[in-house]
């Protein structure tokens, strides 16, 4: 397993951080591995639309379209 080095993070990077590891129950190091694995696993570019699709408006569903009874009369051109 390799180790990183993270140098330059502004201190309010660090307290923001602390405060997600401790509201997840874990220290920052699990954290920041959660988030960088995350971060790198999938990117939204290479999901698909539909893929995108499906995740945001699966659980949605679309209202019910009743039966027709009548029909447009057809245009009479000449």
């Amino acid at each position: 397993m390799a180790t990183i080095t993270v140098r330059g993070l502004d201190e309010g990077t660090v307290t923001a951080l602390k405060v997600r590891a401790a509201r997840e129950g874990r220290s920052m190091e699990a954290e920041a591995r959660s988030i960088l694995t995350s971060a790198v696993a999938v990117d939204d570019d290479e999901r698909g639309f539909g893929t995108f699709l499906v995740e945001t408006f699966g659980g949605v569903g679309a209202p019910p379209i009743p039966p027709r009874d009548e029909f447009p009369e057809p245009m009479d051109l000449p």
